[in-house]
């Protein structure tokens, strides 16, 4: 019987999982090893209660995930969402495994969330929600154990509480324990458009490969927010043509291009990019299928899969959103000669740059943005030419290069640490 449903989030670990096996078998892993990434580390649930402006008690569910720390501490966001459950959770880390070893900084993978929605909720609520959240998970976190950053709808303000909330239990600051922190209090310039500008980092280095000038190349972005939106206006700024948008409440097209700039105004005032002038109401599904050069998916993950992986009409697809694609529509985009740069590298630039920040608050050091953001070019210019390099080597496509890569050096580390005892 065909499925003629996307995968949920309950579906991204054993997504992930297949995805891994893949590659493993590629590598030829030892049974031992691949049995051990195959699984995550450690991993909590918690349930706790949150008082709400109306002065009654609500309970909410939040996890933090560490699936390897084989290359260094652990390191990933934490996200507030309706849909956040422990399977997402633990592929989710999984994956920031793989994004920290194929960009070669010395972390390893983890992830946490709250199942809430915290577009229903007060900023007194969702600090409270925080901090408890924060008090419940301590014994885990820390700037030598593990190091949350923001996701998705979670930001520098609640990375600050976080921060704070930490330090407070410790008897003293420790601005290492988050990255993504505001300027004030030891946040890093170059941080909240990292991964955005690391995303257009990407695919101007795809259109070098390609021989494609970027200028007047039409681009769709699905998901304009933290990542799509900074991508959409640094495309823009380099002569693209952005043609289509969208956002959890709907998208827009024209044909005729969208004023960038103007479109981030009208979302700020109406919270959505829908309704926006002289563009035409689509469908999040839609912004996906548009003729463009230029796709960049950068919303929830499983949007592309194999009900809709063949109507894609893109040239380069830079997956902004941490696993956007499915398994089974890799190998269809495969086919089709669409050149994907791979969510664990073309979304990078976060952590990239989160990295930088832990760096300067353990050396109470900090650098000029300039630098931050010619850092981050090289490393992910690095990675990249390493990432193509592999997959004309082996014949493979960039997703798989890059994963093999990634798998290849957590491998190498775990065995040049052995197994204790």
């Amino acid at each position: 019987m065909v499925n003629n449903q996307p995968p949920v989030s309950e579906d991204l670990y054993p997504l992930s999982l297949e995805r891994f096996h893949k590659v493993a078998d590629r590598l030829d892993l030892d049974p031992g090893i691949r049995e051990k990434l195959a699984v995550v580390k450690r991993e909590v649930t918690v349930n706790f209660p949150v008082k709400m402006d109306d002065g009654q008690f609500k309970v909410f569910t939040g996890f933090r995930v560490q699936h390897d720390i084989a290359r260094g501490p652990a390191k990933g966001g934490i996200r507030y969402h309706p849909s956040v459950c422990l399977e997402e959770v633990r592929a989710l880390a999984m994956l920031m495994t793989w994004k920290c070893a194929v960009v070669n900084i010395p972390f390893g993978g983890a992830k946490g969330g709250v199942k809430c929605d915290p577009k229903a909720m007060s900023e007194g609520e969702i600090e409270r929600l925080t901090r408890r959240y924060t008090s419940e998970i301590i014994m885990l976190i820390g700037p030598e154990t593990d190091i949350p950053a923001p996701d998705m709808y979670t930001d520098s303000k609640i990375m600050g509480w976080i921060m704070d909330t930490y330090s407070m239990q410790k008897g003293f600051s420790v601005p290492g324990v988050v990255t993504g922190k505001p300027l004030s209090i030891g946040g890093s310039l170059g941080r909240s458009g990292a991964t955005g500008r690391g995303c257009v980092n990407c695919i101007s280095l795809g259109g070098e490969h390609l021989g494609i000038d970027l200028e007047g190349r039409t681009v769709s972005v699905q998901g304009f927010g933290k990542v799509g939106a900074v991508a959409a206006r640094l495309l823009d700024e380099m002569g693209c043509k952005i043609i289509a948008a969208s956002d959890s409440k709907g998208g827009i097209f024209s044909q005729k291009g969208i004023d960038v700039a103007d479109l981030l105004r009208h979302k700020g005032e109406s919270g959505s990019v829908v309704g926006f002038h002289d563009t035409d109401n689509i469908s999040s599904t839609d912004v996906l299928e548009i003729p463009c050069d230029i796709l960049i998916p950068a919303a929830l993950e499983n949007q592309i899969w194999e009900g809709n992986a063949d109507k894609i009409q893109a040239k380069i697809i830079a997956e902004g959103a941490n696993g956007p694609t499915t398994p089974k529509a890799d190998d269809i985009l495969s086919d089709k000669g669409i050149f994907v740069i791979p969510d664990i590298l073309a979304n990078a630039g976060g952590v990239i740059v989160s990295y930088f920040e832990w760096v300067q608050n353990i050396q109470e050091y900090f650098w000029p943005e300039k630098r931050i953001n010619s850092e981050l070019q090289r490393i992910l210019s690095d990675s990249f030419w390493k990432v193509l390099e592999i997959s004309k080597k082996e014949k493979m496509s960039m997703k798989m290069a890059a994963y093999s890569l990634a798998v290849d050096r957590v491998v190498q580390a775990t065995k040049d640490r052995g197994i204790y005892p």
